[in-house]
């Protein structure tokens, strides 16, 4: 296949609106592999391969293309025996209303070998194409990460800090709805964030930023006492305040 996409890596920045939100970014990987190949590259290297949960990324994908030639890249999205289409992103939802595929798409490889997996052209649109194709990809990295190691929010903050950044801070309902899609798939029923309790100065703080505005406890919850510190609930997305020497996965920003 003849490539004529020019740049080797595309960084684009995801949606933020304060100073403290942490990016998401998309990585152009200039190399043909299956779509498997591709995966298992991504998921190395970055977080996975790129997942399009909105029209607006699949504007910024568009627009970093260049658009109007007929060349294609990998993006995460397969069907996989029975199950339908899916984003490789574990937590990922496929939204049927935000999709973009080309005319007659997807038709599932009719009278041609099995088309499971999905590239998109640099004009925008999807087509289903056989996994064992080789083309060049794109690559999703949020900056946001899940980690699954059981830890007290001392050791989850050591931890971040040694790693990546820091224990993530939330100060907005953007960064809320992507760090409440990463706990989904945690293996505690609670994720250590980045806040705590100062009994002396009685209030709140993000490690990362000193306090915040926005706030979404559960109810009882962000009262505060010595020795606590603030969790998000694996299923609900809302924080609960507990005892800093429990242990559970958490979430760093990178």
């Amino acid at each position: 296949m003849k490539m004529q996409w020019s740049l080797f890596l595309i960084i684009l920045m995801g949606q933020c609106s304060s100073s403290t939100c942490q990016p998401h970014v998309y990585h152009f990987i200039k190399e043909a592999k299956t779509w498997d190949e591709a995966q298992s590259y991504c998921r190395e290297t970055y977080t996975d391969l790129a997942t399009i949960d909105n029209m607006e990324d699949m504007k910024r994908l568009i627009d970093s293309a260049g658009g109007g030639n007929s060349d294609a890249a990998w993006i995460g999205l397969k069907k996989t025996g029975d199950r339908e289409w899916h984003w490789s992103l574990p937590g990922t939802e496929y939204n049927k209303n935000e999709t973009r595929w080309a005319s007659d798409e997807p038709n599932g490889g009719i009278g041609r070998p099995t088309e499971n997996c999905v590239w998109m052209k640099t004009d925008g649109k999807w087509f289903d194409i056989s996994c064992d194709e080789k083309t060049w990809f794109i690559c999703y990295d949020d900056k946001v990460i899940l980690i699954r190691e059981e830890k007290t929010w001392d050791e989850a903050l050591d931890y971040c800090r040694e790693k990546h950044d820091d224990l993530v801070s939330i100060h907005d309902p953007d960064i809320q709805d992507l760090v409440q899609e990463r706990a989904k798939t945690a293996d505690t029923p609670y994720v250590w964030l980045g806040m705590r309790y100062t009994s002396t100065l009685d209030f709140w703080f993000w490690v990362s930023d000193g306090a915040g505005c926005y706030e979404n406890w559960a109810p009882g919850n962000g009262t505060g006492e010595c020795g606590t510190a603030a969790a998000m609930e694996k299923g609900g997305g809302q924080w609960v305040s507990l005892p800093d020497d429990k242990k559970y996965n958490f979430i760093c920003t990178k």
